[in-house]
């Protein structure tokens, strides 16, 4: 199919309370499906939450507040992603996610690409960066998310990633025709410059469409300050924090916006119509000798997990 309508979710996560992040999810699907769209795609780690609490230094990060982030985690066979894919099923869409993937008491950054007949792919984030890892684990193996559908060859990576040249070639090998760009939100220091906030992430979605000839979907939690009250940070500190986000975009292959944004902080859906038949194609790359990675198919409702696959140059 050569033109695909998208939405990018920009909205705040239900934090720390996975049933109602379910049940919104589920709302976004619906409305994007009324709004026409074949592919919906939300921010990182948008169940339950990304945790930006971990930025103050106030914080007491006790197994009291540890429980309660693993409690609202999801698991990659759950039954909250099931409900997710049964909606996705029913509506007729792709649906990207990123989610805190539990799994027994470690917690990964994970992607989910779901297809529209309820298939799920799961990837988590191998390297999450030195403050993440104060809340998730590393997962040897990791690494970015790419899958053939019937919408063109859909790849997912979060965040901080992007800024990584070795995930960016894998992905950029592999020809992806729409890429999601999911960010967890942008939050910084008051006096801070320019490179902690929001301009140094979108540039990054717009170097990857131009490098990568690539559409790019880049979806922004809302991240009010306000939010991190749920885990009782109220000390002085937290006035030094500016929130924000929801600086959601989508981008066609030359970097050029191809909506007109939604208002910093707005919650909603932005959309655009994607002329894959207009994407300017690279010359196949030569696979290089080691792993590359592949994607997994599987039956409806079945999740599967990316695995490295051995593949050598020809006649090596």
């Amino acid at each position: 199919m050569s033109r695909v309508r998208v939405a990018a979710v920009q909205a705040e996560p239900k934090w720390l309370n996975l049933s109602a992040g379910v049940e919104q999810t589920i709302e976004y699907i619906e409305s994007a499906e009324r709004g026409g769209a074949q592919l919906i795609a939300f921010p990182e780690t948008f169940l339950p939450g990304f945790p930006w609490w971990m930025w103050l230094n106030s914080v007491d990060w006790g197994e009291e507040f540890l429980a309660r982030y693993l409690a609202n985690a999801l698991t990659a066979d759950g039954p909250e992603l099931r409900a997710i894919a049964y909606a996705a099923r029913r509506k007729g869409l792709h649906v990207s996610i990123g989610f805190a993937e539990r799994a027994g008491r470690e917690v990964f950054m994970s992607q989910a690409l779901i297809d529209a007949d309820g298939t799920i792919a799961v990837a988590r984030k191998a390297e999450p960066t030195g403050l993440e890892r104060t809340v998730f684990s590393v997962s040897p193996g990791g690494g970015p998310l790419v899958r053939d559908t019937v919408h063109g060859r859909i790849g997912v990576l979060g965040g901080a990633d992007h800024l990584r040249a070795d995930l960016r070639g894998q992905l950029h090998e592999q020809r992806e025709q729409i890429h999601v760009s999911a960010w967890s939100g942008f939050t910084v220091y008051y006096g801070e410059g320019k490179e902690w906030g929001p301009d140094l992430n979108t540039a990054a979605s717009v170097r990857y469409a131009m490098d990568g000839s690539t559409h790019v979907i880049a979806p922004v939690a809302v991240v009010p300050v306000a939010g991190w009250e749920v885990v009782d940070a109220r000390s002085p500190e937290r006035r030094l924090l500016r929130g924000g986000g929801g600086v959601s975009r989508i981008f066609g292959p030359g970097g050029l916006e191809l909506a007109t944004p939604l208002a910093e902080g707005h919650e909603g859906l932005l959309y655009a119509d994607l002329d894959l038949g207009r994407a300017v194609r690279m010359a196949a790359p030569a696979v290089p000798r080691g792993e590359r990675l592949q994607p997994l198919r599987g039956s409806s409702g079945r999740v599967v997990r990316r695995e490295p696959v051995r593949a050598g140059l020809a006649g090596a």
